[in-house]
């Protein structure tokens, strides 16, 4: 497929972008054929239904812009590196997309990527290498579909209606946003690093020592604004002796890289349901009538650093197998608004070797260039564009076993785990992903100096860039060079449970835990988190009493269980009353160790919490590898630091004018529209399963959701092929104020309620208030 074969049939009307209805045949537009219907029933959940591919691609990418339009199209701007031509060059843009900390930084990434024209030579090549013809034809016909309503001038979103930068897609747009997703956790995470890398000038930068290079490493990969929860249970743990999912991701709340729910139908060939990643045209968690399936975050590492040896007197020419080899340079150059509202060109040179970019250190990781060294950046997802067709794969299975054999087969997802239930009461964890080709025993013969303690802390490879042999390599089973054997991942088939909450593998079953794995995999034997632990205890305590069932599930999400409160409060109160607190004691000795909206103390244990969890001497029972699940544990009321986080805490809610027992939703809600919806959850460190992450405001405390629960999804199966299945999407399905979905389940999350989901076409027919559209492309 050439560059242009990526594209819309036909010169896409750039009138379009005036938001005015344009006449124009369908052949100029790329509808010639095409067709869908779509029925919207409770909260604007769309139903496509379509004969083929390109319809069902064409009646999604409509819906999504008529719920989102706004959104997806500054991904488009963004993506075609234009963010400072029309908004200048300083302001952030929102990181949905990439690591980049200003719109220059994030325009010469993305120019840099066009210029290189990866994305299309990726299309040229046959799948599982390049997009599937499934694939195409649904992207061809999302990017129509996505034209067809900013044609059709009907936007009231005012953050962008209107605007200069609307304009009409193709599919290589398409393709594009689903090639960032792949490299969020490589190259995305290092933008401003690979746009800002120059040559070293008079004054030499200052290296940092081997062991805060290693620890800026292992807090580069813990610091993500995602995360998750999935627990898959199987038939010997449900009522129903068949299978039961819960998929919790926690992803951003106000950025391109929400979820947006549908269910897609092709008869005879495709029918799932559940969310995509704004600008995805397929499903990414969701499921059949028979499977379901979740991801979380995975602890893998998805890229490798190459030290490079310097040529003395030429720090851009670098020593492989003792020859001289020197960088290439790629001059890109971006349009960037001036302050008189003129253009003009911004040039930059990004350096690049023949193991990939040049990057001046990796975020807290201080790797300068030297005169001595340098470091480039390896990156498997930065030729990975079957991420879109796993999700398909996952769409079409009907067993867990299916789901590994596409996982398998695709070797697309870059940087998350697996979770399935299946009818037949099948439970799977399967982390597999796309990384490097580093064994244990590649990296002991390879790693640097420092790479051998960054590798061993953190599973970040630092390789010797003086041996090609160091390179990694093609491994057997692989659909490109340089990335792990498929077979050499850990995966768990169960008929009880398994789960993640963003630890690694090692825990996904407290009865089996997995051993044996590379490190780059992940960490095994290690302390895990607190939010881990409470998902396997609340398992266990489920199972103690009974078996699951689906309403099991949705109570086990919205209990909001702080497992720190159960572990640490009683020992909290001790110290407080030994410290003659007073009302700070009664308060926490009342509370009911739970963050709900309405728990008074809840939010007074947050604040002190967050302030102690870093203490050394917070628990007397260390971490024990033989329990993981009940250690650290014991609190200890002697810790100086714990006994400072308290007194902060209570002297932080006073100059606030906070009551210390005000219920928690009274300070932790969102305002849309004029309406304030409290909500309850919690953060990370809290062990709450319920994650919401919010930033703080002195005086007013927690008034804006950044990351958390998202697309949350309960679903089981009863053996009539319509999946008992209940959803609820916390931000809701749009992002425009004027619309009547921009905040309803927002609602229903505030009062842990749900959406009972529409999977068979018997059941959507019957939604009251059901209303069609039918698209044609005459």
């Amino acid at each position: 497929m050439s560059r242009t074969g990526l594209r819309v049939a036909g010169t896409a009307v750039v009138a379009a972008a005036a938001l005015t209805p344009v006449p124009s045949s369908a052949d100029a537009t790329g509808e010639r054929g095409m067709t869908a219907t779509i029925r919207y029933t409770e909260y604007g959940i769309p139903h496509i239904t379509a004969p083929d591919y390109a319809g069902l691609g064409y009646g999604t990418g409509y819906a999504a812009a008529k719920d989102n339009i706004c959104l997806l199209a500054q991904g488009v701007v963004t993506l075609s590196g234009e963010r400072s031509k029309y908004f200048g060059p300083d302001a952030s843009p929102d990181r949905s997309l990439s690591s980049a900390s200003t719109n220059l930084a994030s325009d010469l990434f993305f120019t840099g990527i066009n210029d290189s024209g990866i994305v299309e030579r990726l299309g040229t090549s046959p799948a599982p290498l390049g997009l599937s013809v499934q694939m195409r034809e649904l992207s061809r016909g999302w990017a129509v579909g996505y034209n067809r309503y900013l044609r059709e001038g009907k936007i009231t979103d005012p953050a962008c209606r209107g605007a200069a930068w609307l304009r009409p897609i193709t599919e290589l747009d398409v393709a594009r946003r689903g090639y960032a997703l792949a490299m969020l956790g490589g190259s995305g995470m290092v933008t401003d690093q690979i746009t800002e890398a120059a040559p070293p000038g008079g004054t030499q930068p200052k290296a940092r020592s081997l062991e805060k290079a290693a620890e800026g490493a292992r807090k580069l990969l813990a610091n993500t604004d995602m995360g998750s929860n999935a627990i898959a249970v199987g038939a010997d743990a449900t009522a129903t002796g068949r299978g039961l999912l819960l998929g919790n991701p926690h992803y951003p709340w106000h950025s391109g890289r929400r979820f947006w729910q549908m269910q897609q139908t092709i008869p005879g060939k495709l029918d799932v349901s559940g969310a995509a990643l704004f600008g995805s045209p397929s499903v990414n968690i969701g499921h059949t009538s028979t499977i379901a399936w979740s991801h979380t975050v995975a602890t893998g590492v998805p890229f490798t650093l190459t030290e490079l040896r310097l040529v003395p007197g030429d720090p851009t020419s670098y020593f492989v197998d003792g020859k001289t080899e020197r960088m290439t340079q790629r001059r890109v150059t971006v349009q960037v608004k001036q302050p008189d509202g003129s253009l003009q060109p911004v040039t930059k040179t990004q350096w690049r070797t023949r193991y990939g970019p040049i990057v001046t250190s990796v975020s807290s990781v201080g790797l300068p260039w030297t005169t001595w060294n340098a470091y480039a950046l390896t990156d498997p997802n930065a030729t990975n564009l079957r991420l879109a067709d796993t999700s398909l794969a996952l769409g079409k299975a009907r067993t867990t076993d299916d789901a590994l054999r596409a996982l398998k087969q695709t070797q697309g997802l870059p940087w998350v785990n697996t979770i399935a239930a299946d009818s037949r009461g099948k439970a799977l964890f399967a982390q597999i992903q796309v990384l490097p080709n580093v064994t244990d025993a590649f990296a002991d013969r390879c790693n640097s100096l420092l790479g051998h303690l960054t590798f061993r802390q953190a599973g970040l490879a630092i390789l010797d860039g003086t041996r090609s042999s160091c390179a990694p390599g093609k491994a057997p089973g692989t659909v490109q060079p340089g990335i792990l054997d498929p077979d050499r991942y850990p995966v768990l088939n169960r008929g009880d449970y398994v789960t993640n909450s963003n630890d690694s593998y090692w825990l996904s079953n407290a009865e089996e835990p997995l051993t044996g794995y590379g490190r780059i995999i992940g960490d095994e034997k290690t302390a895990r988190s607190l939010r881990t632990r409470s998902g396997v205890v609340s398992v266990q305590d489920q199972l103690a009493k009974s078996r699951f069932t689906r309403a099991d599930m949705q109570d086990l999400v919205f209990a909001n269980r702080s497992h720190a409160g159960e572990l640490a409060a009683g020992g909290t109160v001790k110290m407080c009353r030994e410290m003659r607190l007073g009302e700070p004691c009664d308060v926490l000795a009342e509370w009911d160790r739970t963050a709900d909206a309405g728990s008074r103390g809840a939010l007074l244990f947050d604040r002190y919490w967050r302030k102690a969890l870093s203490a050394w001497d917070l628990w007397k029972t260390p971490f024990d590898a033989s329990d993981p699940v009940h250690t650290p544990r014991d609190f200890n009321p002697g810790s100086w630091a714990a006994r400072k986080a308290l007194i902060d805490a209570v002297d932080e809610l006073w100059k606030s004018n906070i009551p210390l027992d005000a219920p928690l939703g009274d300070h932790q809600y969102v305002t849309r529209n004029g309406e304030k919806i409290p909500l309850g959850g919690g953060t990370e460190g809290l062990g709450v399963l319920n994650k919401i992450e919010a930033s703080w405001t002195p005086g007013k405390a927690y008034t804006e959701v950044t990351t958390g629960s998202s697309y949350i999804q309960v679903v089981s199966f009863d053996g009539d092929g319509c999946p008992d299945t209940r959803t609820v999407l916390t931000y809701s399905q749009s992002a425009d104020p004027t619309s009547p979905h921009y905040a309803d389940q927002t609602r229903l999350f505030s009062k842990k309620q749900w959406v009972t989901e529409r999977f068979c076409s018997s059941e959507v027919d019957k939604a009251p208030g059901l209303k069609v559209v039918t698209l044609t492309g005459k």
